[in-house]
Order: C-alpha cells, then structure tokens, then sequence
C-alpha cells in the first residue's frame, strides 16, 4: 500500500507543488486548507505523515503540533513543519513541540521528498525485535516503538525514541552532537546549533526519574550512565 501523506495548506499552488512531486515519489496525497477540514480527515483516517503550514486562516500550526503530540492516538504521528516562518526562534519552537523537520518557504520539491522520506525511514526497522533497557527503569521495545519508564508507557516523537536507543546501544559512550545529528538525519540532516539539546531536554522531561541518566558532557555531547 502507498504511504499516506497529508498537506495542510491554504496556499493552492504550494499544495499543488507538494502534491505532484509526492505523486510523482509513489505517495498517496490528501489536502486540507484549514484546520477544520484537516481534523476531519484525521479522525477518519490515520496517515503516514504530515506536513503542516504554521499560518492556516483558522489555526495555529505550532498549536496543531502541539496538541496533536500530546494526544496518545496521534502522539507518534511524523510531522514536517513546511512554513515561511524562517527565524531559528521557529525552527527551535517547532522541534521543542515534537516536529520532525522543519522546512522554509521558498523550498525545493525534490529535497521536501527527501526529507519526507527520511523521516519515514526513521520509523521502519524490520527485524529489530529485541529490547533496550536499564532493569525496571527504562526500557525501549524496538519493534513497537514503546519506551516504558518504570513499566508505564511514554509517548515519544520518532526522533526522540532513536535518540534514547542510540544513547541506549552504547551506555556510558559519549556521543557529540553531530554523531546524534549523522545517526538521525545523515546526508539529510539539519544543521541547527541547538537541535539536539532542544530533544535532550524534552527527552529528560518526558522521562522523567530515568531522564536523569542521560548525561551532558559539557563541550563534548551526552550519554546515558546506568544510574543517576
């Protein structure tokens, strides 16, 4: 089955631009202009990812992004902020709401699908059926993408599940920020100074007591100790 991408949209030409090269990469489209009909087509059906315009006439995309991460249906749902808010204060904002990409208008069709397809890549691991963990404190099922911090489920964005397996794959190893950058994006990362400490800091709240063994070295990166 083609992976379903919705665009969210008031500007007609861009959300013919984004569609056709979609089509063209074997995706499945569907458009909404406002909020309104974007959460009507939500709650019928489930896409594969998103990609949201910040400015809709009738809604606020970070608040989309925002409300829709801390809903447990859409709280692993792909997002890609597509906008022509270009200030690095927005692309911090989008990522601290649980974003995945965040791209500026005027922008390239051909690197949007990439990028949708690297976000997408992120979530498909077949065959990875073991778990990760440090005893009853924290674990990571890596063929359901569930992370269970004292045996309660966590909602994480994709991004921040592939950032605690990797700290979690070597403990005690220090990774610098650009080995977190290269691990989650590769060729297709973004390159923003504050981008990893923006998914540390929200990791650390969301788990909470176990957030505490993700350690900052200061001037280098992180790691993860197996005890705080």
């Amino acid at each position: 089955m083609k992976e379903l991408i919705v665009v969210v949209d008031d500007e007609p030409d861009i959300v013919e631009l984004v569609s056709v090269n979609l089509d063209k990469a074997l995706f499945k489209v569907e458009k909404c202009s406002d909020a309104e009909s974007f959460f009507r087509l939500l709650y019928k059906q489930t896409p594969d990812l998103i990609i949201l315009d910040l400015m809709l006439p009738d809604a606020d995309g970070f608040e989309i992004c925002k409300y829709l991460k801390k809903e447990e249906r859409f709280s692993s749902l792909p997002i890609i902020m597509l906008t022509a808010k270009g200030e690095e204060t927005d692309k911090i904002l989008g990522l601290e709401f649980g974003a995945d990409d965040y791209i500026t208008k005027p922008f390239s069709p051909k690197e949007l699908v990439a990028r949708v397809k690297s976000v997408l890549r992120r979530r498909q691991k077949p065959g990875e059926s073991e778990r990760l963990g440090i005893g009853e404190l924290l674990k990571i099922d890596l063929e359901s993408y569930q992370v269970f911090v004292e045996g309660k489920n966590v909602e994480l964005t994709s991004t921040e599940f592939r950032i605690v397996k990797l700290l979690l794959s070597k403990k005690g190893k220090v990774f610098s920020r650009y080995d977190i950058l290269d691990y989650l994006w590769g060729d297709d990362k973004i390159v923003l100074d504050r981008t990893i400490d923006v998914h540390i800091r929200n990791l650390r709240e969301k788990l909470g007591r176990a957030g505490r063994l993700i350690k900052n070295i200061r001037g280098v990166g992180y790691k993860l100790e197996e005890s705080s």
